[in-house]
């Protein structure tokens, strides 16, 4: 591995078929075709771009990981070939994948199925390390469609590389944030272009609305209203497959008279703000009616376009409350409910709650098994916040979290869900996006028929990645897996600490000033980031909530279970390096990214850790009654600052090898090697902090 610089992480990101791929020593077997030089990839005369699209990645493919090199071309089926065709009689959403004597043959529903055919011989022939594959005819069906992901490119970000890896990696559908018609958040983007190269890939498009859309459904030209904000974007859209909404972003003047009937910043009365929740963040009476306003201006224009909105934001409310609202909603529009989320959980002796995404929990909560139920019990079609791209909120900086088993535990509650409930859409990530990896291999294979042993293919894929280190990179997943069941996923903790990891600012709380201005650190973000340092907290304080134990007894009990989560990472981390002694050198790189990862998530919980220690030492020293007592803390500040210190240094290397860690779509890089730098800086202008608190003790 060498030392990359900001950004690199994308080559490697658009390099959808590693090379290297084939082991010489494997042989074939009796029952196998045998894919050689002279084989044919066949794709019919009126093939679409899909089908084009699909049978030139495979020509790659066999050229990068398998050094051969395929003929490519159209006409009829011949022998040892390896052909695509399109069949409506198949069922929807599934291509029968045929392998006989002369050859292969992938027939989809529709274009892009047959291209999911052509992942899946791929991924077949990958676990052979050889272009052999078995006699064999199956009919494999989708479970879930869409899976939608944001870019793990870039925020909006999507190149025609970057969509392959999208598609190989077993989502169907990409979204992007519009706040305009060709505008988001970070500027302006042609989005008919990004739906006309996605559908090569067979990606449907789904458009996340910030549009503005301030209007009660009673008001007497409010379908007039819809119809030119909400009927205009699938005029000016018309291949988008649909539309998210979202409380906190779908803001309207609602009646109900438990709210405040206004927007969440507008919610204050001569300064004092309202304590009742603005529209948005509570299931008001009149919402439904609204959604439906919007709902109807869709499907006037395109009537299967899928219309899903999110009720997260007030998945903490009374089950009875949000009952009385899908009551009410209408049966055309989709909703979104998220997994993990308000799930009641314990930390040590005290209760604490999910805030946010978090792989932490592997079965759901109340709010998620209460909300599915309902949908279900009213014909509501559902959708799921699930993250199956592998990330979360635990480290906000990182690519995915690498806990294979624990990830797995969370496939097979959601394959329940959609066995129980109908459960058949994933929204796979947020803007954090996502990285392929172990975790999205075994996200591309859980979600379909036949179901397979999902603990049987992950030794599989070990084998694949590792050779003869596999057994003990399972047991260091092992570790890492049980590890993540410690993290505490609370607000104070993933919007701070957690967020960006060791560059994260340890602030003196006392305030020594002449401008009496506040502690609160703006951290440093690039220009035009999406969210940038909006969405990172630097004066670490519990944010309480009516769910959990307030931070003061909750957080000596967080430090215990951080604590042990750090052991069992590190026993992970041993593991690792017994089994790179065994992995064969055109492996090792596979095993070095891994650790690699692995030690700047080390980081990641150290500093976690030092901050819930940080933040008590400081609460301490500000009602300690006695300047030998204040002293006390002051020596166990410093020690504790020039651990974190420490650990800050150690953290370069890591970030330096790899270009994602540290780097998250929506804020930019927040722990690269400046930020670590920077963090070292504000360490020492906050240790002068302390030497003057020192001298204001010894006034006498």
């Amino acid at each position: 591995m060498k030392i990359e610089k900001n950004y690199d992480f994308r080559k490697r990101f658009d390099q959808v078929h590693k090379p290297g791929r084939r082991d010489l020593s494997v042989t074939p077997e009796v029952n196998d075709f045998v894919i050689t030089d002279d084989t044919v990839i066949i794709v019919p005369a009126n093939a679409d771009e899909t089908i084009m699209t699909a049978a030139k990645d495979l020509q790659d493919y066999f050229f990068t990981s398998m050094n051969m090199s395929l003929k490519l071309k159209q006409g009829d089926v011949c022998s040892n070939s390896i052909s695509y065709a399109v069949d409506s009689s198949v069922a929807k959403d599934s291509y029968i994948f045929e392998v006989t004597s002369d050859g292969i043959k992938i027939t989809g529903n529709m274009s892009k199925d047959a291209f999911c055919g052509s992942v899946y011989l791929e991924d077949q022939l990958n676990l052979r390390e050889a272009p052999f594959i078995s006699i064999q005819k199956t009919e494999r069906k989708k479970l879930i469609s869409p899976r939608i992901t944001h870019s793990g490119w870039g925020i909006e970000l999507f190149p025609d590389s970057h969509l392959n890896a999208i598609a190989h990696a077993g989502f169907d559908a990409v979204v992007v944030f519009v706040t305009a018609i060709d505008k988001t958040n970070v500027g302006v983007l042609d989005i008919n272009n990004l739906i006309a190269r996605a559908k090569k890939f067979g990606l449907g498009t789904v458009l996340y609305s910030y549009l503005p859309a301030y209007k009660h459904p009673d008001d007497p030209d409010a379908k007039e209203f819809f119809d030119s904000v909400y009927g205009n974007l699938f005029r000016y859209y018309p291949d988008a497959i649909g539309v998210m909404l979202v409380g906190e972003s779908a803001q309207f003047p609602s009646k109900d008279p438990r709210t405040t009937g206004k927007p969440a910043r507008e919610s204050v009365v001569d300064g004092i703000p309202c304590v009742k929740p603005a529209p948005g963040w509570f299931p008001c009476e009149d919402y439904p009616a609204w959604i439906k306003g919007v709902a109807d201006a869709v499907h006037a224009v395109k009537k299967d376009a899928l219309v899903i909105f999110n009720t997260y934001n007030w998945g903490w409310t009374d089950a009875e409350l949000r009952r009385e609202f899908l009551k009410k909603m209408p049966k055309d529009v989709v909703i979104q409910v998220t997994f993990e989320m308000f799930k009641k959980i314990k930390r040590g002796k005290y209760t604490a709650a999910v805030m946010d995404y978090t792989i932490s929990e592997s079965e759901p909560g109340e709010y998620f098994t209460s909300e599915c139920a309902m949908a279900k019990e009213y014909g509501i079609p559902l959708l799921s916040t699930t993250n199956t791209g592998g990330l979360t909120w635990d480290f906000g900086s990182i690519g995915y979290v690498p806990v294979p088993q624990q990830w797995m535990k969370k496939f097979e509650k959601l394959n329940e869900a959609r066995e129980n409930w109908d459960l058949l859409r994933f929204y796979d990530n947020h803007h954090y996006g996502w990285e392929a990896s172990l975790v999205t291999d075994l996200g591309r294979a859980a979600f379909w028929a036949p179901r397979i042993d999902m603990n049987d293919y992950f030794k599989k894929l070990l084998v694949r990645d590792y050779g003869k280190g596999a057994d003990l990179m399972e047991e260091a997943y092992a570790f890492w897996s049980e590890a993540i069941t410690y993290f505490t996923p609370t607000n104070e903790d993933q919007y701070g600490p957690f967020r960006v990891g060791p560059s994260y600012p340890f602030i003196f709380q006392p305030n020594i000033t002449r401008t009496m201005h506040p502690k609160e650190i703006k951290f440093p973000t690039k220009d035009g980031a999406h969210f940038g340092y909006k969405i990172i907290k630097t004066m670490y304080e519990p944010y309480e909530n009516i769910g959990q134990v307030p931070g003061n007894l909750r957080h000596p009990e967080e430090i215990k279970s951080l604590e042990t989560m750090l052991d069992l990472w590190e026993k992970g981390i041993a593991k690792i390096e017994e089994a790179l002694k065994l992995i064969p050198d055109n492996k090792q790189e596979n095993a070095l990214r891994v650790i690699n990862l692995g030690r700047y998530i080390r980081t990641n919980i150290i500093t976690g850790i030092h901050m819930k220690k940080w933040y008590g030492l400081n609460m301490k020293l500000r009602t300690a009654e006695s300047i030998e007592e204040s002293f006390g803390w002051l020596d166990k500040i410093e020690a504790l600052a020039q651990e974190e210190i420490q650990n800050a240094k150690d953290a370069i290397p890591f970030v330096e090898l790899d270009s994602r860690l540290g780097w998250e779509p929506s804020m930019e890089y927040v722990t690269d090697r400046w930020h670590l730098e920077w963090k070292l800086r504000q360490m020492e202008s906050m240790l002068l902090e302390v030497k003057d608190y020192r001298t204001m003790l010894n006034l006498q």
